[in-house]
């Protein structure tokens, strides 16, 4: 290389030309150019989306917020005059529904003057949740803050001590029903599916492996709803005299033995996609089945399976709906009661939009953190 050369690459001013990026290529405008204006077929394209989604959030704009109904009179008998929103259908809103059976469609039917309890419920899982998404609290002490916090829903939702009024079952409903069946029918199901996946797995045990796989395909082959129906009609057949199941406990079975086997397929899905070297690395150190399964094979098979795990996770939050057929009253069920109401009967759009928020905002969530928590696991693997 000659010394003109040299000194050319050594001369910061050439390094910092020759290094930087053409100018409109890197921000905002640079990615807009490369991804949404890179041809003309791909600009047609994004002016012509962009302007169904400008139209369609100016048109919800106008309907949702600017000629919206927030609220409405009330007679006497502390009947809605509705008269307002039927006027504005179609031009407006009518989110005073929303406002008038709020506490019916988050809370159910359980008592008036007690729904702080369920409502507390409702906090108390969510507070978990936080606390269970934090790595630096998986330890140990989890499981116990798990059965303490649950211990405290139960308290809460039954009463019967500490000055609080008995509250049966059949007065549940709502936004606590769906959690209570989702939180518990996950966290009973996931160990389930584990020791399910690896008795399907196992080489040595053909009889406990053809009940897993019996297991499996029994309940992956019928849906959800018969499931629960069964549950709800055969179990207290299957009980001694005069011992009875209450419905939550039936269903809450039904959907841990559902989920399960969804979860069994997916965590056996992630043993199976284990590199065999390192078992035979874990029998090399002399490690028993069980020390190598929980500290080297389970872990990193699990990372490997979190997009269908959290899939999973979904789809069950969202199937607690389905338990309207067995007469429990979740939170998609309790806003079909409040839309019988006659003054609101009309008004079921609002309802659902609100309903959908909810669920999407629980959905989106975990999606959110299972990202997240993939990226940080790869990082950590590469590492």
């Amino acid at each position: 290389m000659s010394q003109t050369t040299v000194d050319a690459v050594a001369d910061p001013r050439y390094t910092s030309a020759r290094e930087s990026p053409p100018a409109g290529t890197t921000g905002p405008w640079g990615w807009a150019r490369a991804n949404l204006f890179g041809t003309w077929w791909s600009t047609a394209v994004t002016l012509l989306l962009g302007y169904l989604i400008l139209r369609i959030a100016v048109s919800f704009f106008l309907w949702g917020v600017i000629n919206a109904i927030w609220t409405v009179p009330y007679n006497a008998q502390g009947v809605a005059n509705t008269a307002i929103c039927q006027n504005a259908k179609g031009i407006g809103a009518c989110w005073a529904v929303i406002a008038d059976k709020y506490r019916l469609i988050l809370l159910g039917r359980y008592p008036y003057d007690q729904q702080w309890r369920p409502a507390l419920c409702v906090l108390l899982f969510i507070a978990l949740y936080g606390v269970s998404a934090m790595r630096r609290f998986w330890r140990k002490e989890l499981a116990l803050i798990w059965i303490g916090t649950l211990a405290a829903v139960g308290l809460l939702m039954w009463g019967g001590v500490l000055g609080m009024p008995l509250v049966t079952e059949d007065q549940w409903g709502g936004l606590p029903i769906t959690l209570i069946l989702a939180t518990l029918g996950l966290a009973c199901a996931f160990p389930l599916s584990v020791l399910v996946a690896l008795g399907r797995r196992s080489t040595n045990m053909p009889a406990v492996k053809m009940l897993c796989v019996l297991y499996v395909e029994l309940i992956r082959g019928v849906p959800l709803v018969a499931i629960l129906f069964m549950a709800n009609v055969m179990f207290p057949l299957f009980m001694p005299a005069g011992v009875n199941i209450d419905k939550l406990l039936r269903t809450q079975v039904a959907f841990i033995l559902f989920t399960g086997a969804y979860l069994a397929e997916v965590v056996r899905g992630g043993l199976q996609a284990m590199p065999k070297g390192q078992a035979e690395a874990a029998d090399a150190l002399g490690l028993s089945y069980w020390k190598k399964t929980g500290f080297i094979v389970l872990p990193q098979a699990l990372r490997l399976v979190i997009p269908p795990l959290v899939n999973t996770f979904i789809g069950s939050f969202k199937d607690t709906s389905l338990v309207l057929i067995i007469g429990l009253f979740d939170l998609l069920t309790m806003g079909t009661v409040a839309l019988s109401d006659p003054p609101w009967q009309s008004f079921s759009t609002e309802v659902y939009l609100t309903l959908a928020v909810i669920y999407f905002v629980f959905c989106f969530a975990m999606s959110k953190y299972s990202r997240g928590l993939e990226r940080e696991l790869a990082r950590a693997h590469r590492r």
